[in-house]
């Protein structure tokens, strides 16, 4: 079988975007080329290795199968030209991060120091829910992985790094809002705004109630940090969120924070990888960098 290097990385290509224009642009090739390329990849294979459903590539088992040894190939290649530049006292590269949507509150900050000390690495950074940011995982498609709720069907190599307590948030003008403390029963009559099922904090949170007895009267499901906490300034109800997408204020004088007996409910922020996954040198000095800020990070979020 005769592949070249540069069409396995035009294969991965079209099985990351899910288009041959969008890899022949990635690769820097005309779209006639990289259909020629990808004939020749699919001739040397001997079976179908994708289809085209509704403009978008749909790949086959076999071309699971190729996408997923090509992507094998690509990233050991990286890591060995790492490698070399680590011993000619070089560091650059590429750093692929996969961070649930309530991270983005604190590792571009993060990432931001980490690139002023290494300003010739280029960085992906991939947001998504739990959902997305678990798929990615499971295809193996980043370097590092975050997130609070790591799935426990698979064998990873998981570092708890820093806390992510949950809090109670209230419009301000709620009678007992900032003052007394209050049972969580007393909040049986108030409507609640919670994150989607399958995210990380409604996982921690739901099981918090659970064990609590609690069932709260659920007024909204949302997706976004952002609209739950402008959902909450509105009068629509009280929910729970990640203490860290308060940027340490509750949005001014409209929401404040609860005092509720068994909160903060403690969470934590992991990062993981396979277990048997052998990370790249840049993803090696970035997992140290993010353990050395966790410190720091921790004690902006407790304050």
């Amino acid at each position: 079988m005769n592949i070249t290097f540069r069409q396995l990385r035009l294969f991965l290509a079209v099985a990351e975007t899910g288009s041959v224009s969008r890899a022949a642009h990635q690769c820097h090739v005309t779209q006639p080329t990289a259909s020629m390329q990808l004939k020749e990849v699919t001739e040397a294979v001997g079976l179908p290795l994708y289809e085209v459903v509704s403009r978008r590539v749909q790949l086959t088992d076999a071309g699971r199968d190729l996408a997923q040894t090509a992507r094998g190939i690509v990233d050991s290649w990286a890591a060995f030209e790492q490698r070399i530049d680590a011993t000619q006292g070089l560091t650059r590269g590429q750093l692929r991060l996969a961070v649930v949507s309530t991270a983005k509150y604190f590792v571009p900050k993060m990432l931001g120091s980490f690139c002023a000390r290494y300003p010739e690495i280029d960085v992906s950074l991939e947001v998504q829910n739990r959902d997305g940011v678990v798929q990615r995982l499971r295809d193996n498609l980043d370097d590092l992985y975050i997130m609070s709720m790591p799935p426990t069907d698979l064998d990873l190599d998981d570092r708890v790094f820093m806390p992510n307590p949950l809090v109670l948030i209230a419009p301000k003008n709620l009678p007992f809002a900032g003052q007394r403390p209050v049972g969580l029963l007393e909040l049986a009559s108030h409507r609640f705004i919670l994150r989607e099922r399958g995210s990380g904090t409604r996982m921690a949170i739901d099981d918090h109630f659970k064990r609590s007895g609690f069932r709260p009267d659920l007024r909204l499901e949302l997706g976004s940090n952002e609209a739950i906490k402008a959902s909450v300034a509105a009068g629509l109800g009280i929910a729970v969120v990640s203490l860290h997408c308060l940027n340490g204020q509750s949005m001014g004088e409209q929401v404040s924070i609860l005092n509720v007996e068994g909160f903060p409910v403690h969470s934590q922020w992991h990062v993981v990888t396979p277990r048997r996954k052998k990370l790249p040198p840049i993803a090696e000095v970035f997992l140290t960098h993010l353990l050395s800020e966790a410190t720091h990070w921790a004690g902006q979020a407790a304050g």
